[in-house]
């Protein structure tokens, strides 16, 4: 049983209307954080406090063997201006996934949905009203150990922060094909989210955007032929009216984006396929003019318009704007389940 969450308010709300409807993606916090802590083998502590630092020892376990990991997640405004969370829960038990590989213990259910929900409430004010506007909700999940020791943490921390801002993405994106540096290899961690993931994609990332480009797509760590991923996204292809996306083989990030995509397509009776998917292909495709459409899928972007491909020296540029394509139609339903502005028939919807 969920011990009663504790609060504690700021004595000033740091919320004005520009700070809310005008922040970018993931530079403005909202006033509170929940906290939960892990010890003597149970959960214990949940409390809701004012955001800010956190007294950490420079022994911490996360910060030397890397037992951190997080979710993303977003509440939006409804149409009937209530605030409602997006599949929160699929996040919740991709989290435990991920913990398990990370050899950290599972979080309970209580203590994810009442601390969010609980949180949410608390800083509810703090969603933007603004199309395209939403309250970045982040769950992070980490080791607390006060030891050198390399072995799993015996003591844990668990914290939620939410952030107001608006699309990840402006314009559609440029992607250089990575033939250098991997993300993932059978075997490793791949398909969970955790924080060293990220950490090892930032140069490749960087010397990318060097070169013009916003990020790269990945290819497969063993003969760098199939496509993964795209950036820090899923990745789909329209190939003559069929939709194409990696399998999930145990080296991609089962996004619930991309599942909720997927649950869409199927019911649209588009023709789908989950399978490798190789680069070789992807530029036939392109060269025969049966490559129709090229995006990214995830929480942060929903879905991201795909300009251009670069490989060994050339930039294949896609086709973008379509109204009639899968992404703009796939863009505009998840926005409209997510904001209530039609029925929500798969319960994706948890509202506040």
């Amino acid at each position: 049983m969920l011990a009663t969450i504790s609060l504690t308010r700021t004595p000033q709300s740091r919320l004005t209307e520009d700070l809310r409807e005008n922040s970018p993606f993931g530079t403005n916090y909202s006033d509170h954080m929940f906290v939960a802590d892990y010890a003597d083998g149970k959960w214990q502590d949940p409390r809701i406090i004012p955001f800010g630092p956190m007294q950490l020892s420079p022994a911490t376990t996360a910060l030397h063997y890397g037992q951190s990991l997080f979710e993303g997640f977003k509440a939006h405004r409804t149409a009937d201006s209530r605030v409602a969370l997006f599949r929160p829960m699929a996040n919740h038990a991709r989290l435990n996934r991920t913990a398990a590989r990370l050899a950290m213990p599972e979080i309970p259910e209580e203590i994810f949905r009442e601390g969010l929900l609980e949180l949410v409430r608390v800083d509810k004010e703090w969603t933007p009203y603004r199309d395209g506007g939403s309250l970045y909700v982040r769950p992070v999940y980490f080791g607390t150990d006060d030891s050198l020791m390399v072995r799993p943490a015996t003591r844990y921390r668990f914290v939620i922060i939410t952030s107001p801002g608006g699309p990840y993405f402006a314009q559609p994106i440029r992607l250089l094909a990575e033939e250098t540096y991997v993300r993932a290899f059978p075997g490793g961690t791949g398909d969970a989210k955790t924080a060293g993931n990220y950490g090892g994609g930032l140069l490749a990332a960087k010397l990318a955007q060097a070169k013009g480009y916003h990020n790269v797509m990945w290819l497969d760590g063993k003969d760098r032929r199939f496509i993964e991923e795209s950036g820090v996204m899923n990745i789909m292809f329209n190939i003559n009216g069929t939709a194409i996306t990696p399998a999930l083989s145990g080296t991609i990030l089962p996004g619930v984006t991309r599942d909720s995509v997927l649950t869409l397509l199927r019911e649209m009776k588009v023709k789908l396929e989950e399978r490798p998917v190789s680069l070789d292909e992807v530029l036939a495709a392109h060269s025969n003019a049966t490559l129709h459409e090229a995006f990214g899928i995830g929480t942060a972007a929903i879905i991201a318009p795909i300009a251009a491909i670069g490989h060994h020296g050339k930039d294949h540029e896609i086709p973008t704007g379509s109204t009639t394509g899968l992404a703009h139609q796939l863009r505009t339903t998840l926005t409209n389940i997510q904001t209530g502005r039609v029925p929500d028939t798969h319960n994706w919807l948890l509202y506040i």
